[in-house]
């Protein structure tokens, strides 16, 4: 965020906003006119994280925030908590939302090559370092100016692979943001005009964030584009890929993204609806009739989806589940421990909804299991004559290396499993997935968005750098 006061407020509540993308660590870091950066990182959420001496302290019109849902390096270790800084050159601190998927070559060459000294296993580090390294090649002159900021942004694209959404402060200098070539993770601009003439502008994950703060979205930072925002509020752009191609990760629209935001120009709650509204045609299919008295989500991010079935099979909607909200995600929670722990605080079945009833519950996705597994027992537990499970999305049966934790195919409940044989390990009466084709047209319907990674789904790894060798090694290093 560049802004014409202090923005440390801004960024706080932007982050509050954004709490449901990674409760492990978070992070604030400001920087001043002259160069003087302020960081302060906690582990956990936004708000156990910072108190007032710390806002205090976050001096400076530029910042930048975070809040991490590990996926690379070790989800409890602060040093892991972004944002990253090197010092050199100028200073630099960033902060990212993806995950590299060259990490082993870009390690030994950063070491061998670059002479730069990594202190954590986090990828941001890495990508830090290779901006740092790149920047500093591209200098000429006393002056740093945009044209060599996008030269390093291209050589950035040039030695990294996978996905990245990363923002940057260049201390005296600016701020920078840059999306990977393929746009897999999100990334918007917005700005606001000032009484003077001056323009604010923010750059971030979801657009909700940016009508929260009475920003006007602006656009979707293009795949492979990088925007430099100057100490005077100018802002810079340019293509910085040699061959870019939006395919955004379709995991966004089904699970991870608020409802109310809007990315690439596709509107999750909308989506999420035709998701529902093409699950009822397959469930009409697979289920007998007279099988299902009674539709209910597994709040709260199926409940679009699951009002669509219900409309369109002509079942009756009930909410038989109450949800603690003072309870993270489960789904993001590492270690199956504490996933099996938090589910039953996290949702209570009402006994009154499902007694004596044939039960169809929607979720948005099913990942490892887990945590349908217990909630299928719940609904038993509280009455349900027969319990009907369908999923928004379709089997997860390929690990998701763009930054989505399911690393290792064992994990998946889906892997090597036929649907009955899912139906039986989850103790369902009956068993329904989105189908693949479906899920795309319920995304992409009415947009000009022409492809989806969905390779979690159908295996597909779109920046085709992905081999098998990489999948078991990421699957060793998880285990190990």
């Amino acid at each position: 965020m560049v802004g014409r006061g202090a923005v440390n407020q801004e960024i706080y509540d932007s982050l509050l906003l954004l709490q449901h993308r990674g409760q492990d660590s978070t992070g604030i870091a400001t920087a001043e006119t002259n160069g003087v950066f302020h960081v302060h990182k906690e582990r956990g959420q936004v708000r156990e994280a910072f108190r007032t001496r710390d806002m205090r302290a976050l001096l400076g019109n530029l910042g930048l925030g975070h809040v991490r849902y590990a996926t690379k390096g070790t989800a409890s270790s602060e040093e892991e908590a972004q944002p990253f800084y090197v010092n050199a050159p100028y200073g630099i601190v960033l902060v990212h939302n993806g995950n590299l998927t060259n990490t082993r070559e870009l390690t030994d060459e950063l070491f061998h090559k670059d002479r730069r000294h990594l202190n954590t296993s986090s990828d941001t580090e890495l990508l830090v370092n290779v901006l740092a390294n790149e920047l500093q090649a591209s200098i000429s002159g006393v002056e740093l100016e945009p044209d060599q900021i996008f030269q390093a942004v291209s050589r950035v694209h040039e030695r990294v692979e996978g996905s990245y959404a990363a923002i940057a402060l260049i201390a005296g200098h600016g701020l920078l943001a840059f999306r990977d070539p393929y746009g897999i993770r999100p990334l918007i601009l917005g700005t606001r005009k000032n009484d003077d003439g001056s323009y604010e502008w923010v750059v971030t994950s979801e657009s909700l964030v940016l009508e929260n703060g009475e920003f006007e979205v602006v656009r979707d930072v293009d795949p492979g584009e990088a925007v430099f925002v100057d100490l005077d509020g100018h802002l810079h752009t340019r293509q910085c890929a040699a061959d870019p191609k939006l395919v955004p990760c379709s995991f966004e629209y089904v699970y991870l993204a608020r409802p109310d935001s809007v990315m690439n120009g596709i509107s999750v709650y909308e989506a999420r609806l035709r998701m529902g509204e093409r699950l009822a045609d397959t469930i009409a299919k697979y289920t007998p009739k007279g099988a299902i008295d009674v539709v209910m989500p597994i709040p709260d991010s199926s409940r679009p989806a699951a009002m669509q079935v219900a409309r369109k099979l002509g079942i009756e909607y009930r909410e038989g589940f109450y949800k603690n909200r003072y309870v993270g995600r489960t789904f993001i929670m590492p270690g199956q421990a504490a996933r099996k722990k938090s589910v039953r605080q996290k949702l209570n079945a009402m006994s009154s909804e499902f007694k004596g009833k044939n039960v169809l519950l929607i979720d948005d996705s099913i990942v490892r299991g887990t945590t349908s597994k217990q909630i299928i027992q719940m609904a038993r537990d509280a009455g349900a004559k027969s319990v009907t499970f369908a999923s928004a999305a379709p089997p997860v049966r390929f690990p998701h290396v763009y930054g989505i934790n399911m690393p290792s195919r064992h994990e998946l409940v889906a892997h090597g499993r036929t649907i009955p044989e899912i139906a039986e390990e989850l103790g369902a009466d009956y068993m329904v997935y989105q189908e693949v084709e479906d899920l795309k047209a319920a995304i992409l319907e009415g947009s000009d968005v022409e492809d989806l990674d969905m390779s979690c789904f159908d295996g597909r790894y779109v920046t085709g750098t992905v081999t098998e060798e990489y999948l078991a090694w990421v699957e060793g290093s998880q285990e190990s």
